[in-house]
């Protein structure tokens, strides 16, 4: 937890020098937490009345896998594959064989655990997504679940990203934005987005416009660029998993009074050495983490699931 501080510390300019050691820190901090809370699959989605969490998780895999056009025979990219749960899920669907690049270690292991039963359409490389150790025009598709707010710089990532697809592939993501309802100059927005910021890991947050501009930059296609959010029925918004309005059993640790329980629970944990130190203190940045999120969907001024599909020229053939 020390370390994770010290880098955070740096500033928004350290952190995107930093990027790569600052994202391993943070996932190898909040991995087992995420599991507990969350389940395999780590991103929102938009959910309708009467749906559950978790569907509402796996139906928003199936469209980001039936928008990519996902097939059997494809080669794809899962971009920040995290511990495989998406994977699992959009593999079943489709029938493509993915590769999932993940940068942390540990996250990978555990991706290998969930998707066991699905072996032959998995597989998995250690590397930063910011450089793909794979020949250009490699893959059919490649998509990203809320895994590129973590990059540095999204032009590069773009770009690297237009490389390893071939012609006439596209790219689906989920990404997290700052919405045209967010003010620079107002100070609360200014709070909420820095305190997404510091409990995700984040570089930086961006606007809709500039996702867009970026992706146009290095020479895609935009093909569709809309928020999901608003695909949610207005009872049951992205963040309500975070508010605890609706309860199950396997809600607690994510709802805010079963935050608080887990807290005291690490807190009596450490105490007697049942949990190693430090575990009550990456809950509390969680549970801040989780407020200030909810705070953004509330406020209307950030979502975590803007979609793009993005498509490389296919080669001319004059």
């Amino acid at each position: 937890m020390d370390d994770y501080k010290t880098i955070y510390g740096a500033g928004e300019d350290g952190r995107k020098e930093q990027y790569s050691s600052f994202v391993n820190h943070y996932y190898d901090l909040v991995t087992d937490f995420y599991e507990f809370g969350w389940g395999q699959s780590f991103h929102f989605a938009p959910r309708r009345r009467g749906e559950s969490f978790e569907d509402s998780l796996l139906r928003h895999q199936h469209f980001i896998a039936d928008k990519a056009a996902l097939k059997p025979g494809m080669q794809v990219l899962d971009l920040g594959c995290g511990v495989g749960g998406p994977m699992l899920n959009i593999a079943r669907h489709s029938g493509a064989n993915i590769v999932g690049i993940n940068n942390n270690a540990y996250q990978i292991e555990r991706a290998k655990v969930h998707t066991k039963d699905i072996r032959s359409l998995c597989r998995f490389i250690k590397a930063d997504f910011m450089h793909i150790p794979e020949k250009d025009d490699h893959y059919d598709a490649v998509y990203a679940i809320e895994a590129t707010p973590h990059a540095p710089d999204k032009t590069e990532l773009y770009r690297e990203i237009f490389r390893v697809l071939r012609p006439g592939a596209c790219f689906a993501s989920y990404d997290w934005c700052l919405t045209d309802g967010f003010d620079f100059g107002n100070a609360e927005h200014q709070r909420i987005k820095n305190a997404i910021m510091i409990g995700n890991s984040l570089p930086n947050i961006l606007t809709t416009p500039e996702v867009d501009s970026a992706l146009q930059s290095v020479g895609f296609d935009l093909l569709d660029a809309h928020d999901r959010s608003c695909d949610s029925d207005r009872e049951t918004p992205w963040y309500r998993a975070l508010q605890g309005r609706d309860f199950t059993l396997s809600s607690i640790p994510r709802i805010p009074w079963g935050r608080a329980l887990v807290n005291l629970t690490l807190r009596a944990g450490e105490a007697t050495r049942v949990f190693p130190k430090g575990s009550r203190a990456v809950s509390t940045l969680l549970n801040r983490a989780a407020d200030a999120l909810v705070e953004g969907g509330k406020s209307g001024i950030f979502t975590p699931m803007y979609f793009v599909l993005a498509r490389k020229p296919p080669r001319s053939t004059d």
